[in-house]
């Protein structure tokens, strides 16, 4: 009988999962905002209009979402045979590697159409190493805590979400007061170049992770599948979809403030770049705290329940935020972002306990990875595209606000539907030597 696996302390997997998510969402939201003010005007045709520039850097940020679910199909297969860890590392490293390169990226000014091409590329590198990080970083906590305990360690990895906003909003406002000539030509370049630092953070914190007892079980008792996408699909096709449509919420209210709300908040409302950013930042911490509280409700009251009660703002939500931003008044904005970051923090303290819940551990990291991607790419990326549409076509708040509640009752509704035994860390009944 082997010896039992040593206990990983909370602080070490809370640092663990954390860490490497936040460089993650750093690394992807300042790409987010640097399409939102930057890249619209120095990486497209100067003969395009605006707003078709615009529509352009929207769409390469997109394309990130594209690349996400496949990043979570091949991740979750390496991470579901081989182990979290060494699939956490590597996405950790792709992602912030392409990161870095943008920041190196010379403008369609200096190379012409190769400057959008090789945009496009280093953007679908970076998600398609976000598509195997969140189902890691959350499987890495999780998987080593009790069943009763499983939605405040899945929170771990989501505190990582608010703290990449809040780390990628104050980059660019540090780099914000150089002019507008200089942070144009050069100042937006530093959040990037930065994040190199970052990434070599997370590699010493990630190669000192173990897989935790209830995978390295399954190899012992040779459980593990050589196609563990093909057995989720199988066994599992119903949470899987159901999954995938419950995740759309959380990235349409998310990136409808984080990124689409910097261009319509500035060239639509009036407000200033840098005040905008400032409240957003601000916001953040509201967000950390309803992930904590949402979290340790969902352990008490069950995770289905909290992420539906969180849906359900979802719905209502988007019809008062976008008039309390056309006031012009920071204070009423300010609000309008808080609630909404209470709105995804209900969801997110919920999400990855329930995530873990519904799939069985030999197809777990493929389930929630890929469940989590495919919504974050409809509500993700397609919100800001679709937003700055509705209002180029109708100059009117009220289909903006229509498109984010349509989406989150999507994941009203599908949340319903998921199945979560009884004991979610209980060996699948149909796995079978591979």
């Amino acid at each position: 009988m082997s010896a039992p696996a040593p206990r990983i302390s909370r602080a070490r997997l809370f640092t663990a999962s954390l860490v490497g998510t936040s460089i993650e969402w750093y690394d992807y939201y300042i790409f987010g905002s640097a399409a939102a003010l930057v890249f619209g005007s120095i990486y497209y045709s100067p003969e395009a209009s605006p707003l078709a520039a615009q529509l352009a850097a929207y769409a390469t940020f997109a394309v990130g979402f594209v690349a996400r679910p496949l990043g979570a199909a091949v991740f979750g297969h390496l991470g579901d045979r081989f182990g979290r860890k060494a699939t956490l590392v590597a996405t950790l490293l792709l992602t912030g590697g392409s990161t870095f390169l943008v920041g190196l990226l010379p403008t369609y000014a200096a190379i012409g159409l190769t400057a959008p091409i090789v945009l496009l590329l280093l953007r679908l590198l970076q998600g398609f190493g976000v598509g195997g990080e969140w189902g890691g970083a959350v499987l890495i906590a999780t998987e080593h805590a009790s069943p009763r305990r499983r939605a405040i360690y899945g929170s771990f990895a989501q505190f990582g979400v608010p703290i990449g906003v809040l780390t990628s909003n104050l980059a660019f406002l540090a780099v914000g007061g150089l002019g507008e000539e200089d942070f144009m030509s050069w100042g937006w370049r530093i959040p990037f170049l930065l994040s190199i630092l970052l990434v070599g953070v997370g590699f010493f914190v990630r190669t000192r992770l173990e897989d935790a007892p209830e995978f390295k079980k399954l190899r012992e008792k040779r459980q593990v599948h050589r196609a563990p996408f093909a057995e989720l699909v199988r066994r599992q096709p119903r949470n899987l979809i159901l999954g995938s449509l419950a995740a759309i919420a959380p990235p349409a209210v998310g990136y409808t403030v984080m990124v689409y709300m910097l261009d319509y908040g500035t060239s639509v409302v009036g407000f200033e770049r840098t005040t905008l950013q400032w409240l957003i930042l601000t916001s953040a911490f509201v967000w950390m705290a309803a992930i904590a509280l949402a979290a340790v409700a969902a352990d008490r009251f069950g995770a289905k329940k909290v992420y539906a009660i969180g849906a359900v703002t979802a719905v209502l939500w988007p019809y008062p935020l976008f008039p309390m931003v056309n006031t012009e008044s920071a204070g009423l904005a300010f609000t309008a972002f808080a609630v909404a970051a209470v709105v995804q923090g209900i969801m997110a303290g919920a999400q990855g306990g329930l995530f873990t819940e519904i799939f069985d551990v030999d197809v777990r990291y493929s389930g929630i990875s890929i469940a989590y991607q495919l919504g974050g790419m409809v509500g993700g990326a397609l919100t800001p595209i679709v937003l700055s549409t509705l209002w180029g076509t109708y100059q009117s708040a009220t289909p903006l606000a229509l498109w984010v509640a349509g989406l989150s009752l999507v994941s009203l509704i599908t949340v319903f539907g998921l199945r979560t035994p009884e004991r979610a860390s209980a060996e699948p009944e149909s796995a079978t030597t591979r």
